[in-house]
């Protein structure tokens, strides 16, 4: 009898429990992936509505971030405020070309010109504004006259020679005008009247090429122009002016200043030692910053004193008056600025130098920072009430003693064996910095008063009062009907008041004395 094993189906027909449950975990991932994906498409509309809810508090946020930025730029300086105001004002009154009748058919679409020249001539100071209206009404009638001259020397080659001459005639007094920008005088002062020059010079002569009426449009472009450069001129002169002479004089005082502020608190700062910083308290770090806009207000002092030139005399500032000393003394205080700069850099460093040495330089050098800084401020204090500056040469003259007595004190030090000279170097380099401050000075002072000479700067008020003090007159009353005795005194100086007293003691004691003290007149 035959016996058959059971046949089994193959392994691969059952599943594995790796199978199982790698189908399991998909049955539950297929399951559960509705859920996830609404999960996250719920989570991204409230991340969008989020952002939808958070606009008005962000444009909330920027708006007050703007109009706090705004206020700020109208405190620093209001005048910002009344300029655009009067630019306005401005705008407002040449537009009546267009809106007056008689006007628009006087001028007709040229009355636009008038808009333009307010738009492009009004600046901030009366001085650039003057600048600008000069140089484009100027620059207008001459490149008006050519252009119109021009078209009738055209003529004269016939039709077909003349936008030949024309064309030639453009491209000569183009370049030429375009060559003369380069001068340095002419590119500071006319650059803005030679553009307009080329502009108008241009089309004048390339549009009377088509134009019949050249002359009548050259006179409606002509008095649009002075129109609306009249318009800046009157209302930058008479409401609320903001002169450019009176921004460099503030500017240059304000400069020396800074410079005495450093100088003020460099020795306060410097010669404190590791071990006293602790127990005084820190000079206020701001006085040593900001003698850093000094070395960068060059290009300022320049425009300045270019637009300066151009206004007429106001208030204490005469015709002619001398701007040209105002730059000589901004270059000076640069300079000034640069060697302290220098100086600075050693205070903000961690070179370490003994404290022994400090202290032998240390008086003479406080004591040469503390003059110059005076004989600044008397400076800077005789440009801003344009008095002369009296006291600057005694201040200058101390520190040049003080210079002296520095000297004297690097020397010794350097006599000295126990000093390391390698240690010493930044303190003496400081020093010696410091001693070419003092001849810095000196110039600036110099230059003050001789800015005080050329502008005829009042005398200081407290001398003036001095000599009505220095002359008197005592008149005593003698009894017995005995002859009047005068005495004069003349007080020459303050320092003489004794001698003088001394001598009228002695006038008074030939008189007879009566019983009791006669009267005074």
């Amino acid at each position: 009898m035959q016996v058959h094993e059971p046949v089994f189906p193959p392994t691969s027909l059952f599943p594995s429990p790796s199978f199982k449950l790698a189908t399991s975990a998909m049955d539950i991932e297929s399951s559960s992936g509705p859920a996830q994906g609404g999960a996250r498409a719920g989570g991204a509309l409230a991340r969008i509505w989020g952002r939808v809810k958070g606009v008005p508090v962000m444009a909330k946020d920027k708006a007050v971030e703007f109009a706090t930025r705004v206020r700020k730029l109208g405190q620093d300086d209001p005048r910002r405020v009344i300029h655009s105001l009067k630019v306005g004002l401005a705008l407002t009154l040449v537009s009546l070309v267009y809106y007056v009748r008689p006007f628009y058919d006087g001028y007709g679409i040229s009355g636009i010109w008038a808009v333009v020249t307010v738009v492009v001539v009004f600046e901030f100071t009366v001085g650039a504004t003057l600048s600008k209206g000069i140089n484009r009404g100027c620059a207008t009638l001459l490149a008006g006259a050519l252009g119109i001259g021009s078209q009738y020397l055209a003529c004269l080659f016939g039709k077909q020679g003349e936008a030949i001459v024309l064309a030639s005639l453009v491209f000569l007094l183009g370049a030429t005008a375009t060559f003369t920008r380069f001068f340095p005088r002419i590119k500071a002062r006319y650059d803005y009247g030679v553009l307009i020059f080329i502009l108008t010079y241009s089309m004048v002569a390339i549009s009377g090429y088509r134009v019949h009426e050249l002359i009548q449009l050259a006179h409606q472009r002509l008095t649009t122009i002075l129109i609306g450069g009249a318009t800046c001129v009157f209302v930058a002169i008479f409401v609320c002016p903001v002169w450019a002479g009176e921004d460099l004089h503030r500017l240059i005082a304000g400069n020396i200043d800074k410079l005495a502020d450093f100088l003020e608190a460099f020795g306060g700062e410097y010669f404190q030692c590791l071990d006293e910083i602790n127990e005084k308290s820190k000079t206020d770090k701001t006085c040593l910053q900001r003698y850093k806009t000094v070395l960068t207000s060059k290009n300022i002092e320049e425009s300045w004193a270019n637009w300066a030139r151009w206004e007429p005399a106001h208030g204490r500032f005469r015709y002619r008056h001398p701007w040209k000393q105002y730059l000589k003394i901004g270059a000076l205080a640069r300079q000034c600025a640069y060697q302290i700069a220098t100086i600075h850099g050693y205070v903000c460093s961690d070179a370490q130098v003994p404290c022994a040495f400090k202290r032998i330089i240390e008086a003479p050098s406080m004591k040469v920072s503390s003059e110059a800084s005076k004989a600044l401020r008397t400076c800077a204090s005789a440009i801003k009430q344009m008095a002369e500056p009296s006291c600057a040469s005694l201040y200058v003259e101390n520190a040049k003693s003080a210079v002296e007595e520095l000297k004297a004190a690097l020397g010794a030090a350097q006599l000295d064996d126990s000093v390391d000279l390698l240690e010493i170097v930044p303190a003496a380099t400081v020093a010696s910095v410091l001693i070419g401050i003092v001849d810095r000075v000196e110039e600036v002072c110099e230059e003050v008063i001789e800015l005080a000479k050329m502008a005829h700067f009042k005398a200081p008020e407290k001398q003036q009062q001095q000599q009505m003090l220095h002359r008197g007159a005592v008149k005593p009353v003698v009894e017995g009907g005995g002859e009047t005795v005068s005495v004069v005194v003349d007080v020459p100086a303050l320092a003489d008041r004794a001698e003088c007293c001394t001598k009228t003691t002695e006038a008074n004691s030939r008189a007879p004395r009566p019983d009791t003290d006669p009267p005074m007149k």
